[in-house]
């Protein structure tokens, strides 16, 4: 099943559009997506295949995808994955789960994090201890540092916030902006849904957050507050 899906894929590859891909996802040497290649196969292609041969393949040809250093094969590995996931009773999405934690480094640019770690690492860890996303945050990879942000997406949805807020202040300090992008996107997401928790947490790390993460933050903010917390900032 591996070479019938590697076939599909290298047919709707688009070789001069790829080059725009690789400016996007900041491929050159000790940028976040160092060395990554692309093909130019949009996601909706890759969906397409997945719900043709979802039920087809198993672990051991996802692994295959997951390895090739093609970035639309390790995200059609993931789309995979995460339909099998969604698809799976109770025992097998824990080996899903543990497949996916086993191979996370091949989880290894932005798209590839945010796409899958809310779907899988989320809803495994709803009832479950989440000490995993605490060293994630810790590790010295970027990227891993990236899914324990973004896996809480979903617990926000759920009205849950204590992780997010909890991973947040942890990376407050974070010297990438990808980092701090992930982490304002989700302090923005629980302003969607409960601003005074949001406005709590600024008011007490503002001294902390880099501006870009404070900005986009209060941006549904009115005009009034987020004159008051970028004045906060500034006055540090």
């Amino acid at each position: 099943m591996y070479k019938h899906i590697e076939n599909e894929l290298l047919k709707l590859k688009n070789p001069d559009k790829a080059k725009i891909l690789q400016w996007f996802f900041k491929t050159w040497k000790w940028e976040y997506g160092e060395w990554d290649v692309f093909l130019w196969i949009t996601v909706p292609q890759q969906r397409n295949l997945v719900k043709k041969y979802w039920a087809n393949i198993d672990l051991e040809d996802i692994q295959k995808l997951l390895k090739n250093k093609y970035h639309e094969f390790r995200m059609t590995w993931l789309l995979f994955l995460v339909q099998k996931y969604e698809k799976s009773n109770i025992t097998r999405k824990d080996e899903i789960f543990r497949f996916y934690i086993d191979n996370i480094k091949h989880i290894n640019n932005r798209d590839l994090v945010d796409l899958s770690c809310p779907k899988i690492i989320w809803n495994f860890l709803l009832t479950r201890d989440r000490d995993i996303l605490y060293k994630f945050a810790e590790n010295s990879n970027m990227r891993i540092q990236r899914i324990a942000i973004v896996s809480t997406y979903t617990f926000i949805k759920n009205w849950d916030f204590a992780d997010t807020i909890k991973i947040s202040k942890l990376l407050l300090d974070h010297k990438h902006d990808l980092i701090h992008k992930a982490v304002w996107r989700m302090l923005r997401e629980i302003g969607k849904k409960d601003e005074d928790i949001l406005i709590e947490f600024i008011e007490e790390n503002a001294s902390k957050m880099q501006r870009t993460t404070l900005r986009y933050a209060i941006e549904k903010f009115d005009t009034n507050k987020r004159k008051h917390f970028l004045s906060i900032k500034k006055a540090i």
